[in-house]
């Protein structure tokens, strides 16, 4: 709202708007308020200016059209909103389903798998229960019996003692944790495969089902009432856009039908339409799934069955990935099913947004107002057009796609749901486009169009068609999901998921603290570190290699450099040298021995000294 509605004030009008339905009976989501509240500020007839702050009167008088439509049950809009939100908030993919199951998996398992990982028996009986516990934790992970059932319960133990005895408790209590989770995934999957061989064999399997009997007899079920539901909503809407077409063309003869609920209908089913067929695109994947899975089980067991026939032991090595790999064969199977029960709920949660159809237009009044007009399906509309196209020699600055001209044609993300673009701002109504006329690539978008006409008549002007479209969809704000036109309201509907599924985009955006790191240099230095332009550098270097050749080699250790690298110094060793003379003599002379005497004084004042030399004469040494 250009940022002049804040946060706050929109909280405090959604509170607002969600008590006064609440006080009136109507218990509805904080989603679907705050969606309407949007929407009603958008819908341009409720003379909502979105460049100035709302005053109090402003916030008053949309909090009561909030309230008189969210409460207004006569109203296909409400309906198709309420079908979207619901779609949005429960809808969920395979990837995104299996993976939160297996998070909820993990949960129930969790204090169970701490309560074996973080045990240190000691004795024994201790040693005992935690291996109930290990038969418990197999039993819960593959979902085949109760652990209140005695019979899985013996057959689980039985296969666990056959590849973990409990002699090799004390080998498991001494791994990590989490090798002692590893392990315990790696013994669930082995014990399942062993049962699942056993119950081929007809040699056990108490409480496991037979799911791939199950599921092919299910799967044609859902499916065949999937199409007979989009078959029933495709009639519906044929009829409703034939009688648009025939009020268009003469209005006194439907004077007594509302033109805007006739819309709204229209809109409705259409968008019941759309998430039909996202479900039955979903049953077509699970039934081609459960067909592959059926071939890889039976080709397994038959392995299976090769190597064990009547053999009393077996190495472990050739049967145990076979054991493993039946197991998640048998997963894929349990898989299908919890998918198969969630796209049959959400096809039946759906219902309930249809039944206004039936209120608003019971089948005698459709039957009666239809009487002499054509009703022509999807499909026959697109086959009275398949002889035409667009002349591109009529077109200068647009370019026009064609099935033989362009690469993955088929491939083409369509605008508007691939409905016309031309007669949905137009005439408010949406026709299939046939893209054998001409796909229109206008500011990278592909345009389709319901015929020749449509198509030239939007190619002079494409802007202010597409500016059309946007109004009438801020007038139905259904038609935001229904034409995938998230992109164009942004603020009305915060964040946009993938195109190809069809989904809402009322969730909030989820958010994470991220970081990257890049390389300071990609490539390879090339600066050579050696090159000196100094002539003076140069010439100092020279000196030194020349003095180094009268050097000894030498090498020094600091403290920077202390353990970082090998050290080493290398001298000349000294080397050994004597002298050798003719003969060997020698000589020696005496001690000189001279004493002093008289240097103390005497009696008399003078001092006399005498000096007595008792050297050795030279001769008598």
């Amino acid at each position: 709202m250009a940022g002049e509605l804040t946060q706050n004030v929109i909280k405090r009008i959604i509170r607002q708007v969600g008590l006064a339905c609440a006080a009136q009976g109507q218990s509805l989501s904080e989603t679907l308020v705050a969606f309407m509240v949007k929407a009603v500020v958008l819908d341009p007839r409720n003379d909502f200016n979105m460049d100035r702050i709302l005053t109090e009167n402003d916030m008053q008088d949309l909090i009561q059209l909030c309230v008189t439509r969210l409460l207004d049950t006569t109203n296909p809009s409400l309906s198709t909103i309420k079908m979207q939100v619901y779609f949005d908030m429960n809808y969920a993919n395979r990837d995104e389903l299996l993976s939160e199951q297996e998070r909820v998996l993990e949960g129930k398992l969790a204090p169970l798998v701490r309560a074996i990982t973080e045990s240190s028996p000691r004795v024994q009986g201790e040693m005992e229960n935690v291996y109930q516990k290990i038969v418990t934790y197999v039993l819960l992970r593959s979902g085949l019996g109760s652990q209140t059932d005695i019979e899985p319960v013996r057959e689980v133990t039985a296969a666990l003692q056959s590849v973990f005895p409990q002699t090799e408790m004390i080998t498991f209590i001494s791994l990590s944790k989490k090798d002692k989770e590893q392990q315990l995934k790696d013994l669930a999957m082995l014990v399942t495969g062993i049962r699942l061989f056993n119950k081929q064999c007809q040699r056990g399997g108490s409480g496991i089902d037979d799911l791939p009997g199950i599921l092919n007899e299910a799967i044609p079920s859902a499916t065949r009432t999937l199409d007979e539901r989009l078959n029933s909503c495709q009639l519906l809407a044929h009829r409703y856009t034939a009688l648009l077409e025939s009020m268009q063309e003469n209005p006194q003869r439907f004077s007594q039908l509302s033109f805007s609920k006739l819309k709204e209908a229209l809109f409705n089913v259409r968008q019941y339409e759309a998430f039909l067929c996202i479900l039955q695109s979903n049953a077509i994947t699970s039934a081609q799934e459960v067909e592959s899975l059926d071939v890889q089980f039976e080709a397994a067991m038959m392995v299976l069955k090769n190597i064990v026939q009547d053999k009393t032991s077996i190495e472990s090595k050739e049967v145990f990935p076979l054991f493993m790999e039946v197991s998640k064969l048998w997963t894929g199977f349990q898989d299908e099913m919890l998918l198969l029960s969630f796209l049959t709920n959400m096809a039946d949660s759906l219902q309930q947004f249809l039944e206004i159809q039936s209120q608003l237009f019971p089948e005698e009044m459709l039957t009666s107002l239809l009487e002499g007009v054509t009703v022509k399906s999807d499909v026959e509309r697109i086959k009275e057009t398949m002889g035409t196209r667009v002349n591109v020699s009529d077109f200068k600055n647009q370019e026009w796609l064609f099935p033989e001209t362009t690469d993955n044609f088929d491939q083409l993300l369509i605008q508007y749901h691939g409905f016309c673009a031309h007669s949905i701002g137009v005439k408010g109504i949406t026709l299939p486009g046939n893209p054998a006329i001409g796909i229109l690539k206008h500011k990278e978008k592909y345009y389709v169009f319901s015929s020749k006409e449509a198509a030239y008549i939007f190619a002079q002007d494409p802007d202010k068609f597409i500016q059309m479209n946007i109004e009438k969809a801020k007038k139905y704000a259904e038609l935001i999901q229904l034409l995938e036109l998230r992109h164009q309201f942004e603020y009305l509907v915060p964040h946009a998921q993938d195109k190809r599924t069809s989904r809402g985009s009322l969730k909030p955006l989820p958010k994470r603290d991220s970081g990257t790191q890049t390389d300071t240099h990609i490539l390879p230095p090339t600066i050579v570190r050696s090159y000196e332009w100094n002539e003076w550098e140069l010439r100092r270097k020279a000196i030194k290699l020349a003095n180094l050749r009268r050097k000894l080699t030498h090498a020094m250790q600091t403290d920077l450099s202390h353990m970082r690298r090998e050290n080493c110094t290398q001298v000349y060793l000294p080397k050994d040298a004597g002298t050798q003379t003719k003969r060997d003599n020698s000589s020696n002379v005496p001690k000189p021995q001279i004493f002093l005497q008289g240097l103390r004084g005497g009696s008399s004042p003078t001092t006399h000294m005498v000096t007595v030399d008792l050297t050795r004469p030279l001769d008598e040494t």
